[in-house]
Order: structure tokens, then C-alpha cells, then sequence
């Protein structure tokens, strides 16, 4: 197998500049080329696809270090650094002349054993090397990535019928363990995988919302979040993507695919979206789609009239329903948002099925490929399994849909059957194949169903796996409430008492923990109950020391955005192990209150290290708390005392569980906190003049200087004098005192209604 060290892009859009840039995540030279440009820079395409990747809203890059990885050239001047790479992946135009042309003008010039690929989704190999000799031929794949490419973790991997299997393998095995990626093989057939199921999906569930006259705020409640899927919905991901690029995609789908696919019943357009395209209400590019922020305001668009009405979330009690029961919920239900989901599950899941075995025998490439691409929390044939095969077969027969052979002939009652301890699926065939991952891959979210939890409840679970406890969050948004710390709680307790090997904290959802539930937080204040908030925060702060004080090892684990008191739970583990696309930050400030399970004290101590000043130390933990920054790489966190010097971070999500396993037996305990002398009233006397000065220049508003006051408290020690020793209990109970006091505020209160209601930070 050939190893990859040098990497070219032909390319510099959206695509070829995220390919780059996670080439470089991975510590790989890459050159990124492009058209020479007539402008006052030769190579200003190229640059303005590396500004793309420095976007801070969406990084595409993780450090400063990645990004001197980069070279930057054009296609006249610098195609001769291409020579010598190891692999030159080509994102140019859909066009197959230009493709044609350029392959030609690479297989003159690189080296024999230079791997090429595409990353069309449109265009077959077959067409694409055309004409090209068999050498060339040997060395070509598509390599079809998925925007944005750092974070879509799905790359469909497609060879041709010439393609060496060595080369497939290289491919295989750099895209998976050093850019990070779920690798799905898939035939040349039109529209792979992913976006045919997920654009049929889409299409689908726009034309039922449609049909059904459900506004875009109905949709999207139910074609989200209860179904597994995006909280974005339907019209939500048009917005995100791009109307306008939604309506090519789909014309692009309906040219490709034959004329009897299922999927030509939902590629016409709609007048009413190709109005909102020629009115260039295109989604949040231009900030304005099916949805419109103003100031603090959301709004939507009314399908009738076209005018924006105030958006507010939908409340009915079958979406209460929907959390406790699941999708079997909605579809048994007869109101039009029952009908609407089971019109557009039933439609899509049998589109899924008809592709087995034509386009693919292997039903978890499908499912993978949802979740790797689309994000889904479970697969079409994993949605059948919770439905039920023979409930959705009858379903569809009596309202007289067509059922597909592979339904009609599926014997078993599931899917997904465990077996043994063993996760198996059901082939084309019918017969049992057991799910065989790339050594070190390991998806607890597979593992479980071969598990009974020790313990469980409404907000987590725990199990034990491999001589460990594995702690995992299933509350909405991993939301931590007092049922996830017993959880945690009875994990070490009961760990310590069995003598397995550790704890580790982890989930294969999107997100590892948004915070604390603010659902909780408004119940007390609503009900006046500062005693209970007083009670749930003394709670979680002494879960998080029993974490930490535990002679076990104590491993957290995170993916997706650990945030709030989910990065509280981090900050006391022992160990970490995470993504390198984790987000971690102490983000309470934004909802009017402070970290208080240990956070305000953890960065404290932390920073005070770092710095070897108490008064540098709180100016910084006051700073970073107070604006909630955040980090979206690790680099980034190691600059914000995120995290220790030990902690490491896999580029493949699917990975971390296994190293984290793997630690447990080398894993230290964390030292306990001694006394830390605070740097006392004149230096929180300057946090307030400085918040002062910045609230005067509208930088901050007045909520922000209440809420920027208590944490200034927590770090300076208040009106203590400098250099008092306050232990670590006393630093909690003043995050704890802090919290219960701006709990109280209507400012802070309003500030989580908006929040909760209407998924808006109000600026008060």
C-alpha cells in the first residue's frame, strides 16, 4: 500500500479548498491550485479559497499550523509541483471536457504511481476516463466528499472497473484514519448513495409540506428532531444550503437517474420556491429564505401570502409524545402532521429499500451513509427496525403503495438483529452478515445493542463494556439534568465497588452535552424554587469531585459540541479523549448565568497555572468566561487552558471510544485542588470599570455587566483583600451563590424563555 505525504487539489471552490484544507488538519503538504487570475494577484483564486477556510463561523481549518501545510499556486505556474504528489484529488467545474483535458495534462506529467481522483457525484468514471490508457485508468477513483468537508464526516468512495485494488485500499485507509472519515464504498450508479436518499428525502418532504398546507414552522418540528434528523427540517436545510443550490442539485438528480426512478415524482419545482429564487430570497446566504432574522426577532415566511410572520415554536402534545415514544408516535397518528411524517417516511424508506440489491447488496452502506452524510441519528432500515417490517409492509399495502422486493422478501423481523453478542444485518439474500468495522473502529452506538444497561433512566444510561462503565447522555440535546448525574454517580460508585477498570464518559450522538437543561432551570424560577436550584447545582458540583476524586480513572470523551455543563464534566475527568472537531467552551454567560458544576473554579485553577499569577489568571478566566468563547479545534483549546498537556484528540470520531478504552489502564488520577489565593477587590474593582467602559462603547449590554459582575466575584475572590486563600469548596459555593442570584433576575429569566421558546439569545 502506498503512503500519501504529498497531496495536490485542482481546485479552489468550496469543495477542492475544504478537501485542502483537512489534508493539511491531517499534517499533510498540500497544494492547492487554481486558474491563474487576470487581477493584481496571479494566484487570487487559490487565496480566496484559503479565506474560505478561515471563516470563523466555520473553520475549515483547525490551526496556524495547518494552514502553513497549504501552498497556494495556479494551474500555469505551479503545475509542476503535482509531479512528484502522492495523490491529486481534481474539484473542478462539472464539466467532462475540462475534466478530460486536465486528466490528460496529469497523466503526461506525474509520476506512474500518483493516485487521481474526482470528486464529482454527476458524471460516471466510465465517462471520465474515456479515451484515458489503462495505466491512468488503474489509478483513478472518485473520491466524492461532502461539504462542508472538515466536519461532514461521509466520503463515498467509488472505483472503476479498472481501478487496482491497492490504490482503492491507500485511498481507503488515509481518507478514514488520517482525514477522519467514514468511508462508504458505493458503485458508479447515479448518485451514489447518500445524496440520492437524502435529496429524495428533501425533495419529498417539501412537496408533502406542500400538499399537507403545513407552514414551514410545522414541517420542520416534526421532519427534525423526532425523527433522528437535523433540528434544521425541511425548509430549514433549504435555507442552510442554499434554495437556489437545493433547486440545481435537484435538477441535476432528475437529469442523472432513469426515467422510472421513484424519484421523478418530487424533482419538479414549485412555483412558490422558484418565485422566492427570482426574488433572490435564497436562504442564509442572502438572510432571507423560508426564514428571516430580525434583530432579535425570527421570522418565517407565510406559504400563502408571502409575507414573514412572527415565528414561534410549535407546542402540541404529540410532539411531548414524540420524545417518549419515538417515531411509532407520529405515524399512528391521524392528524395531518401524523399523515404528513408516514407520507414522507413511507415514501422514503421504501426508495431505500428499491435500491437493494441494484445499487448496493449491503443495507449498513445506506444506512452509513445517512448518518455519516446527513446526519441522521439512524439509517432508513434502522427507522424500519424501530417501526416495525411487518407493521410498515402491511401499512403500505393497505394504502396500496408499492412494497419493494427486498421488504416483501425480508423473512427476519429485523434488519439489525444481535446475536451472541454479536451485530449483524440482514443481506439480500437473507442471510445474517455480521457488521465488521476497520480495526480501531468502534461505535458504541453498535456495541449497545449487543448490551443491557446496569442502569438506566429517562436521561441517561450506563453500561459495562470491555471491564469498564460506559456513561452515556440520551436526554434531548444531551441536555444534564439530575437524572444524568445519577447516572454518572451510580457508574463510579458501582465501578469502584465491582473493581472494573474505569469510567469513561461518552455517546456516538451528534453532540456529547449542550449544558445544563435549561427546562430545569426555568421550572425553579417559575415555580420560586431557589432552594431546589441551589440543591440540583450542589449536586452536580459534588458529582463532578466524586468524578474526580474517585480512585478509578475518570475518562470523558466528547464529540460534536461539548458546551456548558457538558464541558464541566470534561474539565474533571481525569483524561480526554475527543474529536478534533469537538467544541468545548463555558458558554453560560449568553443565557444571563455562570458555570457553576466546577467550571468558573476549573478555569481559575487552570489559567493561575498557566500563568503562574492569580491576578493574570482571573483577569483570563474572567475574560473567556464572560464572552463564552468557545474552541473549535483542539489547538484552540490548548490555547484556552481547555486542556491538559496529556490529552489527545483522533481525527476519526469513530476511534475515540477505542482509544479511550485502550488509556484507561494508563491513565493518573487528577490532583486534588489545594487553597488558591485570590487576587482580591482593586483587581475586581478593574473588571468592573472595564465592563463599564465597554457597556458605555455598546459593546455590552446592561444584562452582560450584571452577569460579567458575579463572574468578576467568582475569579477576584470580590471584596476580599489580595492574595486571600479561598479552597476549592468556597470557590464553588461562590459559583453556586452567583448562579441562584441571577436565576432571580427577570433579565437572565427572559433570557432563557427566548432561549427555550424561540432558540434566540436575547440581547437584554
Amino acid at each position: 500500500m502506498n503512503k500519501i505525504k504529498k497531496v495536490g487539489v485542482i481546485g479552489a471552490g468550496t469543495m477542492g479548498a475544504g478537501i485542502a484544507g483537512q489534508v493539511a488538519n491531517a499534517g499533510v503538504e498540500v497544494w492547492l491550485l487554481d486558474l491563474p487570475s487576470e487581477g493584481e494577484s496571479v494566484n487570487s483564486f487559490a487565496e480566496r479559497g484559503l479565506e474560505r477556510l478561515k471563516d470563523p463561523d466555520m473553520p475549515g481549518i483547525m490551526s496556524e499550523e495547518a494552514e502553513q501545510l497549504i501552498n497556494l499556486g495556479n494551474t500555469r505556474d505551479h503545475f509542476n509541483e503535482l509531479t512528484d504528489c502522492d495523490w491529486i484529488a481534481e474539484a473542478v467545474v462539472e464539466r467532462l471536457d475540462i475534466k478530460q483535458a486536465l486528466y490528460k495534462k496529469l497523466n503526461e506529467s506525474c509520476k506512474d504511481s500518483t493516485i487521481i481522483t474526482s470528486n464529482t457525484s454527476t458524471i460516471p468514471i466510465s465517462l471520465l476516463t474515456e479515451g484515458m490508457p489503462q495505466s491512468f485508468c488503474e489509478r483513478f477513483a472518485i473520491t466524492h466528499f461532502f461539504n462542508p468537508v472538515r466536519f461532514m464526516r461521509l466520503l463515498e468512495l467509488v472505483r472503476g472497473k479498472e481501478t487496482k485494488q491497492e490504490v482503492m485500499d491507500t485511498l481507503d485507509v488515509f481518507c478514514e484514519t488520517m482525514l477522519g472519515k467514514g468511508v462508504v464504498p458505493c458503485s458508479d450508479t447515479p448518485g451514489f448513495l447518500a445524496n440520492r436518499v437524502g435529496v429524495f428525502a428533501i425533495q419529498c418532504a417539501l412537496h408533502k409540506a406542500f400538499d399537507y398546507k403545513l407552514s414551514p414552522t410545522e414541517a420542520d418540528a416534526f421532519f427534525g428532531r423526532p425523527l433522528g434528523l437535523p433540528k434544521t427540517g425541511v425548509f430549514g436545510l433549504y435555507d442552510l444550503i442554499g434554495i437556489d443550490l437545493m433547486a440545481d442539485v435537484a435538477k441535476s438528480l432528475e437529469n442523472i437517474l432513469p426515467e422510472n426512478d421513484a424519484f421523478h415524482k418530487f424533482a419538479s419545482p414549485i412555483g412558490f420556491v422558484s418565485n422566492m429564487i427570482a426574488n433572490g430570497q435564497t436562504g442564509n446566504k442572502n438572510d432571507q429564505g423560508f426564514y428571516k432574522q430580525v434583530g432579535n426577532d425570527k421570522k418565517v415566511i407565510d406559504l400563502s401570502s408571502g409575507n414573514y410572520v412572527n415565528h414561534e415554536r410549535l407546542k402540541t402534545p404529540l410532539l411531548d409524545e414524540a420524545e417518549k415514544r419515538g417515531v411509532a408516535a407520529i405515524i399512528s397518528d391521524k392528524s395531518p402532521y401524523g399523515l404528513f411524517i408516514w407520507d414522507v417516511l413511507s415514501e422514503t424508506l421504501c426508495y431505500a429499500a428499491s435500491l437493494v440489491p441494484e445499487v448496493t447488496d449491503d443495507l449498513t452502506q445506506i444506512d452509513d451513509a445517512m448518518k455519516l452524510g446527513y446526519n441522521w441519528v439512524k439509517g432508513p432500515f434502522e427507522l424500519i427496525d424501530e417501526i416495525g417490517i411487518e407493521y410498515f409492509v402491511s401499512r403500505l399495502k393497505n394504502s396500496g403503495k408499492n412494497v419493494p422486493d427486498f421488504l416483501l422478501n425480508s423473512s427476519n423481523n429485523k434488519f439489525y438483529n444481535n446475536s451472541n453478542s454479536t451485530l449483524s444485518t440482514l443481506s439480500a439474500s437473507g442471510e445474517l452478515n455480521p457488521i465488521i468495522r476497520p480495526k480501531g473502529v468502534l461505535r458504541f452506538s453498535e456495541a449497545r445493542q449487543t448490551l443491557e444497561p446496569i442502569n438506566s433512566n429517562e436521561s441517561a444510561s450506563w453500561f459495562e463494556y470491555e471491564g469498564a462503565a460506559i456513561v452515556e447522555f440520551h436526554s434531548k440535546a444531551n441536555a444534564l439534568d439530575s437524572e444524568s448525574l445519577d447516572m454518572i454517580s451510580d457508574a463510579v460508585t458501582t465501578s469502584e465497588k465491582k473493581g472494573l477498570r474505569g469510567v469513561i464518559v461518552h455517546n456516538d450522538f451528534q453532540h456529547f452535552s449542550c449544558g445544563v437543561s435549561l427546562w430545569s432551570v426555568r421550572n425553579c424560577f417559575e415555580k420560586n424554587d431557589f432552594d431546589g436550584l441551589d440543591a440540583f447545582l450542589s449536586y452536580f458540583q459534588n458529582t463532578m469531585l466524586q468524578m474526580r476524586d474517585s480512585k478509578l480513572p475518570v475518562i470523558a470523551a466528547p464529540v460534536g459540541m461539548s458546551i456548558g455543563g457538558g464541558f464541566e464534566v470534561v474539565l474533571h475527568a481525569d483524561h480526554v479523549v475527543s474529536h478534533a472537531n469537538s467544541v468545548m467552551g463555558l458558554v453560560e454567560s449568553f443565557v444571563g448565568v455562570v458555570p457553576a458544576g466546577g467550571g468558573c473554579k476549573e478555569m481559575l485553577y487552570r489559567w493561575t497555572e498557566k500563568l503562574n499569577d492569580s491576578e493574570k489568571g482571573a483577569w483570563k478566566s474572567f475574560m473567556n468566561i464572560g464572552l463564552g468563547r468557545k474552541a473549535n479545534s483542539p489547538q484552540e483549546a490548548d490555547a484556552l487552558t481547555m486542556r491538559r498537556s496529556g490529552d489527545v484528540f483522533q481525527m476519526n470520531r469513530d476511534r475515540i471510544l477505542n482509544v479511550a478504552l485502550s488509556s484507561l489502564d494508563e491513565t493518573k488520577k487528577a490532583d486534588q485542588r489545594s487553597p488558591l489565593a485570590l487576587s482580591g477587590v482593586k483587581h475586581f474593582q478593574q473588571m468592573l470599570e472595564w465592563l463599564e467602559v465597554n457597556h458605555k462603547k455598546g459593546m455590552l449590554t446592561p444584562h452582560d455587566v450584571t452577569v460579567g459582575t458575579e463572574i468578576g466575584r467568582i475569579m477576584s475572590g470580590g471584596d476580599c483583600s489580595a492574595g486571600a486563600v479561598f479552597s476549592e469548596q468556597e470557590i464553588l459555593d461562590a459559583e453556586r451563590s452567583s448562579f441562584v442570584t441571577l436565576a432571580q433576575t427577570q433579565e437572565t429569566q427572559a433570557r432563557i424563555v427566548s432561549m427555550l421558546d424561540n432558540g434566540i439569545t436575547l440581547r437584554n
